[in-house]
């Protein structure tokens, strides 16, 4: 396969689509969607035009692939982008037409459960982009993070290289979003590592595959938009974590798993997401956060050393379900520089 190529850019003043094509939260939490959406339109100066499942919870995988349809056919709709996540998005992947979104691609924006269609993307020979959903990013409470927002400005707009820096401060704490309070104020913030890096002595530099954890182990399992491991010889993998708080254990099997199907050993880098560490489920704290974080780095240090002893690790790189949030592009290029401790990626 040849690499996936990049879909022409939105400009200030085009429509993009607002679809919700893993869970319709925003019927449920209308207050962060509406402050995404205002933000959408005053900040970045674009027009967000709703599909009929975008505010509909328990809509059918059918219902959301035609919205999906509908987006990529209509020549005004410049962009996609995802409102929210959820856990089903798998099943609506059998009903989409490869043929048609190959013949209109466009950049999606999404990411946890919106995994599925970004590999699909990837596999349809279109780079889509991890990152950027309406309601936690846009409509974060407050003010949009001004990394998220400079990031998400650069791959929506721009083509060409951009670097990551690590961020001083970060956050992985929610408030209720049915609370009206919530908004008024800024999510908390605490300092934040840096990047920690092993085997870090070299240059890779190749296309980029992954994203969650969690559901590209649900898509090995059910043998979708998975290639067989000999095509991703060289690219650069990166994953992150949801607010599910995977266990080390899981964490480790799940790579383990990757490893015995002889996938770990294709990619000479790794981009490890800044695990979540918080949920409403799960409150952890101090040293307890410290725990689950230490926990899942030896988890994924255990399986590289065992399936792929010389790739170059980067943890706690700002990516996925963590505030602030860069945007991964996937199926574009990857420069990862392990003696200047620099990441580029190509939006």
């Amino acid at each position: 396969m040849t690499d996936p190529s990049y879909p022409a850019k939105p400009r200030p003043g085009d429509s993009v689509a607002v679809l919700s094509p893993a869970a319709g939260l925003p019927g449920v939490f209308p207050q962060p969607y509406e402050l995404g959406l205002r933000r959408l339109r005053e900040d970045f100066g674009l027009k967000p035009v709703e599909y009929p499942t975008t505010r509909t919870m328990g809509a059918t995988p059918e219902e959301r692939a035609a919205d999906l349809h509908a987006a990529f056919a209509d020549p005004d709709i410049k962009a996609l982008i995802a409102s929210i996540g959820g856990d089903d998005q798998l099943t609506v992947l059998r009903h989409l037409d490869r043929d048609l979104i190959r013949a209109n691609p466009k950049p999606f924006f999404g990411y946890s459960d919106n995994t599925n269609l970004l590999l699909f993307l990837r596999n349809s020979g279109i780079v889509g982009y991890h990152g950027g959903t309406v309601m936690a990013e846009y409509g974060r409470p407050g003010a949009m993070h001004p990394l998220t927002a400079d990031s998400l400005r650069a791959a929506l707009f721009t083509s060409g290289p951009y670097e990551l820096t690590p961020a001083s401060a970060s956050g992985d704490v929610n408030r209720p979003w049915e609370d009206p309070r919530t908004f008024d104020s800024e999510p908390e913030l605490g300092p934040a590592d840096g990047w920690t890096w092993h085997n870090g002595d070299r240059v890779v530099e190749g296309i980029s595959w992954g994203g969650n954890l969690e559901i590209i182990s649900w898509l090995l399992m059910a043998d979708r938009e998975v290639r067989p491991v000999e095509a991703y010889a060289g690219d650069v993998l990166f994953l992150e974590t949801s607010e599910e708080l995977p266990s080390a254990d899981e964490v480790y099997r799940i790579l383990r798993n990757m490893g015995e199907r002889g996938l770990l050993q294709q990619f000479p880098a790794l981009l490890m997401g800044r695990a979540k560490s918080w949920s409403f489920e799960k409150r952890l704290a101090g040293e307890e956060k410290a725990g689950y974080r230490w926990g899942q780095r030896e988890a994924v240090l255990r399986a590289f050393r065992e399936y792929a002893p010389d790739a170059m690790l980067v943890f706690d790189v700002d990516l996925g379900h963590t505030d602030p949030q860069f945007v991964i592009p996937v199926g574009g290029r990857i420069r990862v520089d392990g003696p200047a401790r620099r990441i580029t990626v190509t939006y």
